[in-house]
């Protein structure tokens, strides 16, 4: 079956689905974007998603393109004619088509929106987490608001690709002071040999991870002590575990940072529980999938 896109109003067919030349998320980066997870015909999560991507665009000015309810039914839609059961979707919502100019558009410039789902081999995925993978470190370049999620990912495309070439699954940025702030694509996590998980505070320094608060949600249901804070490359190496969180991938256990093997370079007790029990501690909206 082909796959659908939803763009501007419209669904049309994945392979013909354009935005203008002249849309500002082409011309500027000037938008943002959500990833959903979509877990056994649910959307997980979904109204903290909606919240972060209110708040996104309230901190770009940009207008709502349309109310929570019909976003919501967009968004089921797309997963039910892309007949999706477990995959993710994709939504983004920038400024809008207008002449090529720094300024903002005029007020009575629509916003654009596209939204896309796909399916992914979720077997797949639990064959990498069983051995796990490896990240490696990059120097943070990127700008200071990085707690917006905007489509300016070039920075993180770069490291993700550097990581790719070094045989790692994923780059994790160390800030002036030598301290993981996050990875390219997912937030950054270890525990200590005491069982302590920590990871850096959700301030401007990283995005407010919505897998990630799941975690914490988790770690809190399980008894699990959490340390919100900065830790350094070093103190990672040196971990009992390691894990990386996102939509997609939910709870990864990392094995491996830059060249040094963590403990004996499989996936450790505690992550591999944290993933196995991750959406215990999840939101789960029904979805009624069209052929489902």
């Amino acid at each position: 079956m082909s796959r659908v896109a939803y763009v501007n109003g419209q669904y049309v067919p994945h392979s013909q689905a354009a935005v203008h030349i002249e849309d500002r998320g082409y011309q500027f980066s000037d938008g943002v974007y959500e990833v959903c997870e979509i877990w056994k015909g649910h959307i997980v999560d979904m109204g903290a998603h909606l919240d972060r991507l209110d708040r996104s665009l309230r901190e770009l000015q940009i207008k709502a393109p349309m109310s929570r309810a019909a976003l919501s039914h967009v968004m089921k839609e797309v997963i039910s004619l892309n007949r999706v059961k477990e995959g993710i979707i994709y939504m983004q919502v920038t400024r809008g088509v207008a002449v090529r100019d720094h300024y903002f558009p005029s007020d009575d410039t629509p916003p654009s929106v596209v939204m896309t789902a796909k399916s992914i081999n979720s077997q797949k995925l639990d064959q990498i987490a069983a051995k796990g993978v490896g990240v490696i470190t990059v120097e943070e370049n990127r700008w200071d608001r990085v707690d917006i999620k905007t489509v300016g990912l070039l920075p993180n495309v770069l490291a993700k690709q550097k990581a790719k070439v070094a045989g790692a699954r994923e780059a994790w940025f160390v800030d002036k002071d030598g301290l993981v702030t996050e990875g390219g694509s997912t937030n950054a996590w270890i525990i200590l040999s005491n069982g302590t998980l920590v990871t850096r505070p959700a301030n401007h320094g990283i995005l407010k991870g919505i897998t990630r608060a799941g975690v914490l949600k988790l770690a809190e249901m399980n008894g699990l002590s959490v340390e919100e804070r900065g830790f350094s490359i070093d103190e990672a190496k040196s971990a009992k575990e390691a894990f990386i969180t996102s939509a997609s991938g939910i709870v990864m256990p990392v094995v491996k940072i830059d060249e040094t093997i963590l403990g004996d370079g499989k996936p450790g007790p505690i992550v591999q529980d944290l993933r196995k029990s991750f959406h215990d501690a999840s939101e789960l909206i029904k979805l009624e999938v069209a052929g489902g």
